[in-house]
């Protein structure tokens, strides 16, 4: 539905709002305890239009909550992309740094808040153990938690790289240590390595780190793709949910990303699985178990984040998101221990950085920990757009096409990392100089703000080099005579009417402005004065194309109502 929505040229004006009932908790100051999550699967859908929405920014509103039709006006209404509706109240998401021992007595169901209370009697068991993270944390909890008895599972085995070196340093430092070559997300290969755990040695702990990735925009993804990747996120946690439920467990901690959070684009499929895993925390602290979700920042080494190029760095960087060494990532391990939360957003930040930038390139969920600008800023980083655009209408058409491509120019060495504008060659390809569909679609959001045109997702497809985009957008940008002016805002106006119910333009309190901007409210007073008038016809039954062409035309009731 959201890749048919986007591709569809007739929306591209409109907003597409998701509606879930159950699929996010509430946490926070005036929150009451069991404002859980019950829609573990409808979690999913959030993370995955998270990233559309980064992507496509203003174009898909999510709502979670009972909500009628005309609350979901209303709701839209805020300017917010995310909403939860609780008793007639609408809730936003923030984040806020988080305090040791908040949270905690709200049913958590481990010994002290979070969920690490491991030990030295027992086993524990790290999923994606062998990969560079897992080792990373295999090593921690030996050393300084203190743990004896670790099962490490993956794909490979034994046979993954470095497995048998880390398991003779894990044997050095005084550890029981059990590789198994289990497909977690297969859940009778998991209860076979959950059987073979002495009953002397119970387990106590899971740490479930497994993850791939197989990123790409939104309108790339197929089902394969995204099964993929939820498959030893999501199938895995549920398998490891369902058969260690009964057991008598201190910690249940599930690695996921702040990409589920923060809806990181090009990562709709990842962001999908990591919101499932935050969904199942909050899920089994309600059911009286041991949970916490960690949506972990990116990693300096070992972690989803190696493979970013320059553009993708340099993005996450003028976020003010900065990577985590592994130090720092133990000890926000350890850290979370006494937050509470079923979910924690372990990340490392420069709100400094963060703050410098405009505000609206930044997530809505960082405005609870940056302060926002004055509103002189804010206003003129609104108004941009409409201030571009007349300046681009006094020009003549080869000024204002040296204009634009200095634009396109500009955007394009910004978003791939180039030293200046003049790095970028007019006529070489877009392709050539290094634009992904990731890049792409961050370019054509850049353009469509500075120019408050509606530019399509293939925009460096369609027009290959910046001279050739440079040339469409001016001819956009190129003042229309008043003829034609009036007739294309015409067929806009009338092609965004027309997929309105009546009935919910007057709710919005939307009707007396058409009639007024018709001049036809006067006409529809004498009309109900006057019985024998043609005009009396109940306007809640006029057809919504009599009712566009007389709000239009201004053509009067008396004319609208003949085509009913």
């Amino acid at each position: 539905v959201v890749q048919e929505w986007l591709g569809d040229e007739r929306f591209a004006g409109s907003r597409l709002v998701v509606r879930t009932e159950g699929a996010v908790g509430l946490s926070g100051e005036g929150v009451a305890v069991g404002e859980g999550v019950v829609d573990v699967v409808g979690a999913a859908v959030w993370g995955l239009v998270r990233s559309a929405q980064s992507e496509n920014p203003g174009r898909v509103v999510l709502v979670d909550g009972v909500v009628s039709d005309a609350d979901v006006v209303r709701v839209v209404g805020l300017g917010e992309s995310q909403v939860v509706v609780r008793g007639g109240r609408a809730w936003v998401p923030r984040l806020v740094r988080a305090v040791a021992g908040a949270g905690a007595g709200a049913g958590a169901g481990v010994g002290s808040g979070g969920g690490g209370g491991f030990g030295s009697v027992g086993t524990v068991l790290l999923t994606g153990g062998t990969g560079l993270l897992g080792g990373v944390f295999a090593r921690h909890l030996v050393v300084e938690r203190g743990v004896r008895r670790l099962v490490l599972t993956s794909r490979r085995g034994l046979g993954a790289p470095g497995a048998r070196g880390l398991v003779d340093e894990l044997v050095g430092l005084g550890a029981e240590v059990v590789v198994e070559a289990c497909d977690v997300a297969d859940r009778g290969s998991l209860a076979r390595v959950l059987d073979e755990i002495p009953g002397d040695r119970p387990l106590v702990g899971v740490v479930h780190l497994a993850g791939v990735l197989d990123d790409g925009v939104i309108g790339s993804l197929t089902p394969g793709r995204v099964e993929a990747v939820l498959r030893p996120k999501v199938e895995a946690a549920l398998n490891l949910h369902e058969l260690t439920r009964d057991m008598d467990l201190d910690a249940f901690i599930l690695f996921s990303s702040a990409a589920g959070v923060l809806g990181n684009p090009g990562q709709a499929n990842y962001a999908a699985a990591n919101a499932f895993l935050d969904a199942l925390a909050s899920y089994r602290r309600a059911e009286g178990l041991p949970a916490q979700s960690l949506a972990w920042g990116p990693w300096a080494d070992g972690g989803m984040a190696d493979g970013l190029n320059t553009g993708d760095s340099q993005r996450m960087n003028r976020s003010g998101i900065e990577p985590l060494s592994s130090k720092q990532g133990t000890d926000l391990f350890d850290a979370a221990e006494t937050f509470g939360e079923a979910v924690v957003v372990t990340m490392r930040m420069d709100l400094s950085a963060a703050a410098a930038q405009a505000p609206d390139a930044l997530p809505d969920m960082f405005r609870g920990l940056v302060r926002s600008r004055p509103a002189r800023a804010v206003d003129a980083a609104t108004s941009g757009a409409a201030t571009f655009r007349r300046r681009m209408a006094a020009l003549s058409d080869e000024e204002r096409g040296d204009q634009v491509l200095d634009l396109v120019r500009a955007h394009a060495a910004a978003i791939l990392g180039y030293p200046g504008p003049t790095a970028i060659e007019p006529d070489r390809a877009f392709k050539e100089l290094g634009f992904d569909s990731l890049a792409a679609v961050e370019f054509r959001n850049g353009l469509a703000q500075a120019t408050g045109l509606h530019p399509s997702a293939t925009l460096v497809f369609d027009y290959p080099n910046s001279r050739m985009l440079a040339q469409h957008i001016a001819e956009e940008l190129r003042p229309d005579t008043p003829t034609d002016e009036d007739a294309i805002g015409e067929e806009r106006v009338r092609r965004i009417l027309q997929g309105i119910p009546l009935n919910r333009l007057r709710d919005a309190g939307l009707m007396e402005v058409l009639f007024e901007l018709a001049g036809a409210h006067d006409e529809q007073k004498d009309s109900a004065a006057d019985p024998e008038s043609s005009s009396t016809e109940d306007f809640d039954e006029m057809d919504a194309e009599s009712l566009i062409s007389m709000a239009l035309n201004g053509s009067g009731l008396d004319d609208a109502t003949q085509g009913m």
